[in-house]
């Protein structure tokens, strides 16, 4: 039998599936690896209350416990982390990363829930700019989590984006990813990728309907998955982003609400 290959992701729960670690974990089976998972929130949507989302974080205590079982075999080959949830949190998993010498660790640092706008925890977005952004092979944050990193607040245009993968690479990441998505004005979803010295822009036409839930949190699992196989971080970015636009071609309307991705697209497109 051959090696195999760990993954783990550090992040919250969704219900719905889309994102969050059940998204990660469905990603990692695609990218044929063993995904461990520590939980650290869980989080309901309202269909009462237009999706309206609760955020209830885990005691950081039984994260670390979490993190403990995993970690007794040792480092994985590759992990990332997505929604926190506390301050504690984030100090306990800088931390098992650093005890247990741990490399190529994705940071996706999830401010906010889809279709939010403002920061869930200020707090623990400070903490992870402090404490993970210097551990992370790559960081992967939104235009909205990329704004509020860097300092430079609402960004609306790819030179904006550059700026802003220029200065969280200074926080301490070795590489960024900037997602825009489909944030951006115009006919296409644009990401830039900032490896330190050189940036490349990743473009691709939007897809109606933007089934799009879960495209981040995905995306950054397939980081993950790419460097735990292997992949040169900038191969492991470039097979994500045609992942997730696999993944969003696929996907499909769960409710009048949200349209989620759908993780197995790329594979029944091969």
């Amino acid at each position: 039998m051959s090696k195999i290959i760990k993954t783990l992701t550090i992040a919250g729960s969704d219900s719905s599936g889309g994102a969050g670690i059940q998204a990660d974990l469905k990603t990692f089976e695609e990218y044929g690896t063993y995904g461990f998972s520590a939980l650290t929130t869980i989080v309901t949507m309202d269909p009462d209350n237009g999706w309206h989302h609760n955020v209830y974080p885990i005691e950081a205590a039984l994260v670390a416990e979490q993190l403990k079982t995993v970690f007794a075999g040792g480092p994985v080959d590759a992990m990332k982390t997505g929604m926190l949830g506390s301050v504690d949190i984030v100090r306990v998993v800088e931390q098992s990363i650093k005890d247990n010498r741990q490399t190529n660790v994705v940071i996706d640092p999830v401010m906010v829930c889809k279709g939010e706008d403002e920061v869930l925890n200020p707090e623990s977005a400070n903490a992870i700019r402090d404490l993970l952004l210097p551990l992370a092979t790559v960081a992967t944050p939104n235009l909205f989590e990329a704004g509020v990193l860097s300092g430079l607040g609402k960004l609306s245009s790819i030179e904006d984006m550059k700026e802003a993968a220029r200065l969280i690479h200074g926080l301490g990441a070795r590489n960024v990813v900037v997602k825009g998505g489909k944030a951006l004005d115009g006919k296409q979803a644009v990401d830039v990728f900032f490896n330190g010295s050189e940036y490349t822009v990743f473009t691709a036409d939007k897809i109606e309907p933007a089934t799009n839930h879960g495209a981040g949190c995905t995306f950054a699992a397939a980081i993950a998955g790419g460097l735990a196989n292997g992949l040169s971080v900038d191969e492991a970015v470039a097979k994500a982003k045609d992942f997730v636009l696999a993944a969003i071609r696929n996907g499909f309307a769960f409710n009048e609400y949200v349209g989620p991705v759908f993780h197995g697209g790329y594979r029944l497109e091969q």
